[in-house]
């Protein structure tokens, strides 16, 4: 039994539900991998708790969270204030769980500086952050050769579904001279809506109500989430050093609302699409906006729900892959998947 000290650093909607599932997977991992995953630290944004001997209990945790608590108050070792990066830099652990807001913004910031300090301190990475891996993609994989860990990153670009290993692993010795993803549920939801009728007002209001978009939404209908995520499959998967001024992007307010509607009667779905083409130069074109696609497309009958990856390869056809996300489980299950990873290996 080998015995693994995770570090989580986030506790919002996968960082807590990362905590219950290691409530209920504990044993499963255990008695299938001989890994004893003992959660010793974990921070949010009002606080942090640290308990290197026993562990902190995952459950616990999650109860506090979905009552609105703060891991600060968990009893005898909370800690109130303290900051996230204070926690990675003391802290003792084999795997940090970087699962803070994306913050792209702001420089990705908290998840950055924790992450850099985390590979810097000789810690596995495993994290469904988007932000540190756009900006800084190259920089995080020097560190974490130049110390001997690993960084692991499934999460970034679908949910749980896992595109990024798929790319990686199952399309080795073939070139992707085409690459297509609808890797955001949001954008489908609203499309969706508008096209059954409802007006943007209404679908903006249904859409915040069922938690489908955040804040003014901007992050999601003008593209950026779907172009970072396209921006890790460059780097990932194509091996193309893509960044964020490299993507032509659309966002999904400039579709004409009667086109959408006219594309339903048609029997197609508008879908926010990430593209890449590759050139005859080995570069990549690369695009984010909303299209029609019709009922044969790969993609062409994705629901509210699911997400989708297209890969158009030249000696292995074209593989699809698609994912029903009905909550942010999978997406949280993604770190277990990345722990393991680490421990077993995608060949067990």
């Amino acid at each position: 039994m080998h015995t693994v000290r995770l570090l989580l650093i986030g506790l919002g909607n996968l960082g807590s539900r990362f905590c219950e599932i290691l409530q209920i997977k504990g044993d499963y991992v255990r008695s299938h991998y001989e890994l004893e995953l003992r959660l010793v630290g974990a921070a949010d944004s009002r606080g942090s708790a640290y308990e290197p001997a026993g562990g902190l209990d995952p459950g616990k945790i999650a109860d506090l969270k979905r009552a609105g608590d703060t891991v600060a108050n968990y009893p005898r070792v909370g800690k109130p204030g303290g900051l996230a990066t204070e926690l990675v830099t003391s802290a003792e652990a084999n795997v940090l769980l970087e699962a803070s807001p994306v913050n792209l913004d702001q420089g990705a910031e908290p998840g950055l500086t924790c992450i850099r300090t985390g590979l810097r301190r000789g810690m596995h990475v495993a994290t469904p952050n988007k932000g540190p891996l756009v900006i800084a993609y190259q920089e995080l994989h020097e560190l974490a050769a130049e110390h001997g860990v690993q960084l692991r990153f499934d999460g970034t670009v679908a949910g749980g579904l896992p595109a990024l290993y798929l790319g990686q692993r199952d399309m080795r010795g073939a070139v992707i001279h085409r690459l297509e993803a609808v890797p955001n549920l949001s954008t489908g939801f609203v499309m969706d809506l508008l096209a059954d009728g409802l007006s943007w007002e209404e679908t903006l209001e249904r859409a915040h109500q069922t938690g489908a978009l955040e804040g003014d939404g901007s992050w999601d209908l003008d593209g950026l989430d779907a172009a970072s995520k396209l921006v890790i499959l460059s780097n990932a998967v194509l091996g193309f050093p893509a960044r964020m001024e490299d993507v032509v992007l659309t966002g999904v307010r400039t579709v004409n609302v009667d086109e959408m509607r006219s594309a339903r009667e048609r029997g197609a779905r508008y879908r926010l699409l990430t593209l890449a083409e590759r050139r005859d130069d080995g570069t990549y074109d690369l695009s984010v906006a909303p299209v029609p696609l019709a009922p044969e497309h790969p993609l062409g009958q994705l629901g509210r729900k699911h997400m989708g990856v297209v890969f158009h390869t030249d000696i292995y056809g074209t593989i699809t892959a698609i994912i029903d996300e009905p909550s942010p489980v999978p997406s949280a299950a993604t770190m277990l998947r990345d722990v393991i990873d680490i421990y077993v290996g995608r060949n067990t």
